[in-house]
């Protein structure tokens, strides 16, 4: 008996929170959803630590409000427990005031408070984002700094969920500003040195491109795909890129040259070149990139636009090949790599049938 009660007066508590957060989420919408998904989730994570709830409890309790809270939306078995996770994941460095205590079954969701192991930029963003992208990043990332590092990202650069998803799959956090380069010789500025290094990956994700063997292909092929898809490339890349041309013609003393993919960084105020190539790198592609880069500057750079950056995007490096390869260079470079969906790991080639062989299967 004593059991059924508490159960009552849990859904009692639980549609006293739902009503007040509904009275003011006609002006903060997105954050009063958070604050009463943290409480939900903060309720339904003592009650299994308490009274050892269960997925059926929730299954329940959820076609219980269901019945109290006509055409209530958001509060599925599924979306229950992904409170519960959200709260959980957060318990450490969230407080939520005041707490459901014992004695009351009653929550007013007024406000919470953020630990000192987070940032001041980070508590700014926290509710600028949906509880869908807190649930992705969460799924998706480990350390407080790399969650932080999504949540401001998502939030400053308005990502929808679905680019939020695809950065996540690319690993930018570890990706971002890892890749070899002579920045610190190149650019004398620290402001501009770090924005450029923040600006480029070690690795690039380029799953939208459909290469059986990119390694017998040449980098027209790699480019075609590319540029056929050339906003999911600028996904990769960040908001900040603009898309000038493929195959961008240079002249140079009567001869033509051709730059595989040129873009204008907006945060940089600078041109960058891509370099295709489908291989392993070599140290001579960065003496063709540091020509290409003196052109640019030279016929094509706006007075009040900075010197231009090349990367090299490559299938693979050796860190220290690049390194001696950066030496007497005096243009600022990278090189990257990139990896395809359509690449099989070493490790498990010949173990699962070829395309042509499942062909056959299928016959």
């Amino acid at each position: 008996m004593e059991s059924i009660t508490n159960y009552s007066e849990s859904i009692k508590a639980l549609k006293s929170a739902i009503l007040s957060s509904r009275y003011k989420a006609a002006t903060l919408v997105n954050k009063e959803l958070l604050l009463l998904y943290f409480t939900v989730g903060k309720f339904i994570s003592e009650k299994i630590k308490k009274e050892k709830w269960g997925a059926k409890v929730i299954d329940n309790l959820s076609a219980d409000l269901q019945t109290e809270l006509p055409g209530l939306r958001g509060f599925s078995g599924t979306n229950i427990k992904r409170m519960r996770f959200f709260f959980e994941s957060w318990e450490e460095h969230i407080l939520i005031s005041p707490s459901i205590t014992d004695q009351s079954q009653h929550t007013d969701i007024k406000q919470i408070e953020f630990s000192p192991s987070v940032t001041d930029q980070f508590q700014k963003t926290f509710f600028n984002i949906s509880f869908t992208h807190h649930i992705e990043v969460l799924q998706g990332s480990n350390s407080i700094e790399e969650k932080t590092y999504y949540i401001q990202k998502a939030a400053i650069e308005f990502w929808s969920v679905s680019t939020l998803k695809h950065h996540l799959k690319n690993k930018s956090y570890s990706n971002s500003g890892s890749l070899p380069n002579n920045f610190s010789k190149t650019i004398t500025n620290e402001e501009t040195r770090n924005k450029a290094l923040q600006s480029f990956k070690d690795e690039y994700l380029l799953d939208f491109i459909n290469i059986e063997d990119v390694d017998e292909e040449d980098e027209r092929v790699l480019e075609s795909g590319i540029v056929r898809n050339i906003k999911k490339l600028l996904m990769s890349l960040g908001t900040d890129f603009a898309f000038i041309s493929n195959q961008y013609r240079l002249i140079v003393e009567d001869e033509e040259y051709f730059l595989d993919l040129l873009f204008f960084n907006r945060r940089l105020q600078c041109l960058v070149v891509f370099e295709l190539k489908t291989g392993k790198f070599k140290p001579e592609y960065l003496g063709k990139m540091n020509f290409y880069l003196s052109a640019l500057d030279e016929y094509i750079k706006q007075p009040h636009e900075q010197p231009s950056i090349g990367i090299i995007l490559c299938k693979e490096k050796k860190n220290k090949i690049v390194e001696f390869s950066f030496r007497d260079f005096n243009k600022a470079m990278g090189v990257s790599t990139y990896k395809t969906s359509a690449i099989l790991p070493k490790a498990f080639k010949g173990l699962i049938p070829d395309a042509e062989t499942f062909k056959k299967l299928m016959d």
